[in-house]
C-alpha cells in the first residue's frame, strides 16, 4: 500500500470517528419534549459537525477507492468500527463487553494482515 493511501485511510477513520462521536453527542441532550430536543439537536454545532465529517469522509473514501481494489479497501474500512467502539467507550464511557473486545482483537489483526500484504 502507497504512502497516500495510508494517509487516506488514516484520514478517513479520524474524519468517520469524529463524525460519528459528534452525532452521537447531539443526539444525547435532555428535553421535556420531542420536539424540543429535535429543534435544539438541529441547531446544535456537534451535529453540524457530524454532517460536515461524513461529507469529508465520502470524499476520503472515494480518493481511497481511487487508489486501493475494493476488496482492500473495504476490508480496511473494518477498522473505522474498532476506532468508533474505542472512541465511545474513551469519550462517552460507554461499556465493552468481552465479546466486543474479542471482536475488537480479530478486525484489527485481519486489518494488519490484510494491510500488511497489501
Amino acid at each position: 500500500m502507497s504512502h497516500l493511501a495510508l494517509l487516506v485511510w488514516f484520514l478517513n477513520v479520524i474524519v468517520d470517528t469524529t463524525g460519528h462521536v459528534a452525532l452521537k453527542r447531539a443526539a444525547i441532550s435532555e428535553h421535556e419534549s420531542e420536539w424540543q430536543r429535535w429543534k435544539n439537536m438541529l441547531s446544535s454545532v456537534p451535529l453540524w459537525v457530524g454532517i460536515v465529517c461524513f461529507v469529508m469522509e465520502f470524499i476520503l473514501w472515494l480518493v481511497l477507492l481511487s487508489l486501493l481494489p475494493l476488496s482492500l479497501g473495504v476490508l480496511l474500512s473494518a477498522f473505522n468500527t474498532v476506532a468508533i467502539m474505542l472512541a465511545g467507550r474513551i469519550i462517552f464511557k460507554e461499556m465493552l463487553d468481552p465479546f466486543r473486545i474479542i471482536g475488537i482483537t480479530f478486525i484489527t489483526v485481519g486489518v494488519a494482515l490484510a494491510g500488511g500484504y497489501a
